[in-house]
């Protein structure tokens, strides 16, 4: 939750005439942590509770939400700082509903009738601070870091380091399907290795040892995965040994890469009136845009 405690003091408080109802009165606002985000050209961040019904938003003139994606290849981050002022509102109502609606309150083209505003307190000054931070990943059940992040470290050398490639090595078996944890304990050391030598199988191009690189035993259907080739028996021909017929493999499968984009947002040295604050944590957005899954086509060296 993101809480602030306002505290409203009546005008008369500050006259030199006195007022019968002259109460300092606190307003807590207590908001979750997440925002959302709206609006074509002008793009605008809020959030709204019920209960009673208020709501924060920021307004940033001619900003669009693609734009909060560009990120910075060499960093993976996106930064962008806006100063708040009369084309950059940040705004706090509160409305006389019960509840509030969960979409159309902010962007509509045509204001809602049944939402009266009651108090309406707006910023002109400060600064709001966006972030953007781009999180890849390849599914695989191994943690980025483990998979050499740091270091770029691409085992098969197609171009797509191992902690984004669902095939480090390069086989056209899958990692996840490579039994890199068996046991699902966390602990890669007993990760499943057919033929012994010292290389787990996701990480050889050649599972059984048989001079055949998995990816070439193909031999009943040559359709980029080895797994449904079986000659003999039940074990598919890239784990048995005794079959070494070569039929090779023409291209890597494709590859699946989930692109997550945090967006966050800080609003310094604002002043509503109601409340000055040095530094507040608007929260995370949360909006399905920002997750989405692209396809990686690459071919061999």
């Amino acid at each position: 939750m993101r809480r602030l405690l306002l505290v409203l003091i009546p005008t008369c408080l500050l006259s030199i005439y006195s007022c019968d109802d002259g109460d300092v009165i606190t307003v807590e606002l207590d908001f979750e942590d997440s925002f959302s985000a709206c609006g074509e050209t002008n793009l605008i961040f809020y959030k709204t509770k019920n209960d009673p019904s208020e709501s924060l938003s920021l307004k940033i003139n001619n900003f669009t939400f693609d734009e909060l994606l560009e990120i910075d290849e060499s960093t993976g981050v996106f930064t962008k700082d806006v100063t708040i002022s009369t084309t950059n509102p940040f705004n706090y109502r509160t409305y006389s509903n019960t509840t509030l609606p969960t979409s159309g309150l902010f962007c509509s083209d045509v204001p809602l009738s049944d939402v009266v505003i009651t108090q309406d307190v707006e910023s002109t000054s400060g600064t709001a601070q966006i972030k953007t931070v781009l999180t890849e990943d390849d599914n695989d059940g191994i943690p980025a870091e483990f998979e050499g992040k740091d270091e770029n470290l691409d085992t098969d050398g197609d171009g797509i380091p191992n902690y984004i490639d669902a095939d480090d090595d390069g086989d056209n078996i899958l990692t996840k399907d490579e039994a890199p944890d068996p046991n699902n304990d966390g602990d890669f050391s007993d990760a499943e290795d057919t033929d012994g030598d010292g290389v787990p199988d996701y990480l050889d191009d050649d599972d059984d040892g048989d001079d055949i690189k998995t990816r070439d035993e193909e031999n009943q259907s040559v359709d980029l995965n080895p797994a449904n080739d079986i000659t003999i028996g039940n074990t598919p021909d890239y784990l048995n040994p005794d079959v070494s017929t070569e039929v090779k493999a023409t291209a890597y499968r494709t590859h699946n890469i989930t692109q997550t984009h945090t967006v966050t947002l800080t609003i310094s040295n604002f002043d509503l009136t109601l409340i000055s604050l040095d530094v507040f944590d608007f929260g995370t957005l949360s909006d399905s845009r920002l997750t989405k899954t692209i396809e990686v086509e690459t071919t061999f060296n």
